[in-house]
């Protein structure tokens, strides 16, 4: 079973988006996995995703409303073998949990999939408009398609 871990910042936008694109992916494929997200801050556990970006998820037959934002914790790195990052800030906050090289070795931005080694970040739609939930949704969509495409080379 592959798990993987989703962080942005609150766990309402980014992550919660790349979870459930990325679970719709995985059960139409049948694939065996583990996938959850969570947040370097502790400023929305609890709370559902943004209802911007649950609107923006049900445009694309997506229903990310069960979610509830957690934050990350070290203990993380046990159950995850994969650990995106959403932007770098976040990786850094991620890296700094670790416990060991093994641990850092799970995590990356996800982005790298789409644009290897240019450092790019899927960006913030929170404080912007509805423009930005539709970026974010085709980011992490095709950072997506890319992943599970490594998953089955």
């Amino acid at each position: 079973m592959t798990k993987v871990l989703f962080v942005c910042l609150g766990n309402i936008c980014r992550s919660a988006m790349a979870q459930g694109v990325l679970e719709k992916k995985a059960n139409e494929l049948g694939l065996t996995t583990l996938i959850d997200s969570a947040g370097t801050s502790n400023y929305h556990i609890g709370e559902a995703p943004d209802k911007r970006m649950q609107k923006k998820a049900l445009e694309y037959e997506i229903d990310i409303s069960g979610q509830r934002a957690r934050q990350f914790t070290s203990s993380d790195f046990d159950e995850f073998d994969f650990i995106f990052a959403m932007d770098t800030s976040n990786l850094n906050n991620i890296l700094k949990l670790a416990k060991n090289e093994q641990d850092k070795m799970k995590v990356k931005l996800f982005l790298e999939y789409t644009h290897p080694n240019q450092n790019k970040n899927v960006p913030d739609p929170y404080y912007g408009g509805e423009e930005g939930f539709e970026e974010v949704y085709q980011l992490l969509n095709e950072a997506c398609n890319k992943f599970i495409e490594s998953l089955q080379n």
